[in-house]
């Protein structure tokens, strides 16, 4: 191969891609362009149109770009429209750091090619068995997906003839030389012939990649995808500070009160994710562990439970999950915190991809406190402080779900009429009142296990406690609540509102809506709290009546905010305010319509044998 010249360098701004090039206008033929329309693209991203171009002019590319940024429609388009048909020998070779991102991009190739006839994909990879992929060379294919360790595997065996191939492509190439592919990618390349054309795609640019690029491409053209943070701002990214042994009960109240889809929960070690695994199973979650241990047949069988519904958590290592692109995936948690900044950008990238949104949430642990800083400024993006969710959260959510089968159950006509004349039966013979007969199938069905937490022996241990703010490592997302007087001085009442998280409500909603109504100034208003099912508001304690009967009929989301005194456990929801004063942050919390339960708002738990004396309720699958 010819000596190479000093790259060229085309930066590339992902905000052009909006009023940049159509497909059509980059050269693409009408085979390739008819499966982007049916595929759904409309517009290429940044790296689309920066790459697409040279590479069907024949140029070497260095694409410099992280992930989730387009890359593998940036090669594969090109590759497709130039291939020549019934040819046996492969013509592109692709090579991808893991197994999962190999059959990712041969799924992609597949999609790309479905107006390209007669054009044959393979993926090739450790863990399949020989014979699929030689039957397929045999016939003949037109391009290998495949990792450095199978590939190599081939042509030692002499049953791999890259004597034809004309492109190769290396993706992420900095992650399989970090995983010790070095030795096997150079001797792949050295066995390729001299005037292929290579695409090589790296998120960073160490010396060795700039040393492979220099001796293998010839001229390259060095494209860079700017990007103004490096994790997408449709991800929200939250943390928790948790104690290492308070970890498990913390993921299982997220699981609880979390509107999860499905979720990646990272583990450090192979261990590490069969325990977990286990312990979500024996709590009811239908959860599954791959590391690099886990058989092949089984990681996709896994997989595809996945993205079919049938699994909810997958946990798993940073290798094991590396390539996943499940739509599923509304949740990442970082249930260990990774090593280096760059693992932590890819394993939220696992979530809000190709424009969806997705939420990240990471636990921390007091001594991990300087990596979260480093996260911070690696991604030019705050990471928000949250709260573990009380026992009355909780509660309350699991409720929520209880009322949701209810009415479920309510739906099926036949089914209820049946049931019906069996309480009619039972009632007519026992004296027994029918609402007795409902709690009573509810114990049944509930089984030995109670339904709620109990509130009173919700006491977080101080891990759990949010941290002092020290040198701006940490931020408290409370700052952004409104200012509030002492709240020792007895001058605010807590009053409770019937709207709360599942009505989509923030605090600004709060006290626009009770300021207007009330009179009142924004200085009038103490803290604001709110919980799944209900918020919790401080007000002044001398509000007139007139001023409480029309906030009564006040409305927040199209709902009436019912606004009463809350009582705490056991309490009268009568009367006017008590003469004790305000209740102070320690007693507020928890609760629903169902009765108000005490729970610290920054919640914890003693341990996981007290957690499990009441089992999550899990709603039964309809699918």
């Amino acid at each position: 191969m010819s000596s190479p010249s000093t790259p060229s360098s085309t930066p590339s701004d992902p905000d052009a891609a909006a009023s940049g090039p159509t497909f059509a206008e980059l050269g693409l033929g009408e085979h390739v362009l008819k499966a982007i329309r049916a595929v759904g693209y409309e517009t290429p991203s940044a790296i689309q149109a920066a790459t697409i171009p040279p590479l069907l002019a024949g140029r070497d590319v260095v694409g410099l770009a992280q992930t989730g940024t387009g890359k593998t429609a940036a090669f594969a388009l090109p590759i497709l429209d130039r291939l020549e048909r019934g040819r046996k020998k492969p013509q592109a070779l692709v090579l991808a750091p893991t197994r999962e991102l190999a059959l990712q991009v041969c799924e992609a190739f597949e999609q790309y090619a479905g107006h390209s006839t007669g054009v044959h994909i393979l993926p090739v990879y450790g863990g399949q068995g020989y014979g699929v992929q030689l039957s397929a060379l045999r016939r003949g294919v037109d391009v290998v997906v495949g990792t450095p360790g199978r590939i190599m595997d081939h042509l030692d065996k002499g049953t791999l003839d890259l004597s034809e191939l004309t492109y190769l492509v290396l993706d992420e190439a900095d992650e399989m030389l970090k995983m010790g592919f070095a030795e096997d990618v150079e001797t792949i390349l050295a066995s390729t012939p001299e005037d292929k054309q290579v695409a090589l795609f790296s998120a960073t640019m160490p010396a060795q990649i700039r040393r492979l690029s220099q001796r293998y491409l010839r001229d390259p053209q060095e494209i860079t995808v700017k990007r103004q943070t490096t994790t997408s701002s449709t991800i929200t990214q939250r943390y928790l500070v948790v104690a290492y042994q308070q970890k498990l009960d913390a993921l299982t109240r997220i699981l609880e009160v979390e509107n999860f889809e499905a979720m990646i929960v990272f583990t450090r070690t192979k261990n590490e994710t069969e325990t977990v695994a286990e312990k979500l199973r024996a709590r009811g979650y239908a959860a599954a562990a791959i590391n690099g241990d886990v058989v092949q047949a089984q990681r996709e069988r896994t997989i595809a439970q996945l993205k079919d519904g049938k699994l909810d958590v997958l946990v798993a290592t940073d290798v094991a999950a590396r390539g996943l692109d499940v739509e599923r995936i509304s949740h990442v948690v970082n249930y260990d915190l990774p090593v280096d900044t760059e693992s932590y950008v890819h394993r939220v990238g696992r979530t809000g991809r190709a424009g969806r949104t997705g939420d990240a949430i990471s636990f921390v642990t007091p001594r991990e406190r300087r990596m979260l800083g480093a996260i911070e400024k690696a991604t030019r993006q705050p990471l928000t402080l949250m709260q573990l969710p009380t026992a009355g959260d909780v509660n309350a959510t699991r409720l929520a779900r209880f009322d949701d089968s209810i009415t479920a159950a309510l739906a099926q006509r036949d089914r209820i009429d049946r049931f019906r004349d069996i309480v009619a039966h039972y009632v007519e013979h026992h004296d027994v009142p029918e609402g007795d007969v409902a709690a009573a199938l509810a114990v049944v069905a509930q089984g030995d296990t109670p339904l709620l937490l109990d509130p009173e022996n919700d006491a977080p241990p101080t891990e759990f406690a949010a941290p002092r703010k020290a040198r701006g490592d940490f931020r408290d997302d409370r700052d952004d609540r409104p200012a509030r007087r002492d709240r020792g001085s007895g001058d605010r009442v807590t009053y409770r509102i019937a709207v709360g998280r599942r009505q989509k409500v923030e605090p600004r909603q709060i006290v626009g809506a009770i300021a207007n109504e009330g009179g009142l100034d924004r200085s009038d208003f103490g803290q604001i709290t709110i919980r799944p099912d209900f918020s919790l508001v401080e007000l002044p304690a001398n509000l007139p009546a007139d001023v409480l009967d029309r906030l009564r009929r006040t409305r927040i989301s199209g709902q009436l905010i019912e606004l009463q005194v809350d009582r705490g456990p056991g309490g009268s929801r009568s009367g006017g305010p008590r003469s004790s004063g305000p209740r102070s942050s320690d007693q507020r919390g928890g609760g629903s319509r169902y009765g108000s339960d005490r729970g610290s708002d920054r919640g914890g738990d003693r341990g996981s044998d007290r957690y499990d004396d009441a089992k999550p309720y899990r709603k039964p699958r309809t699918r």
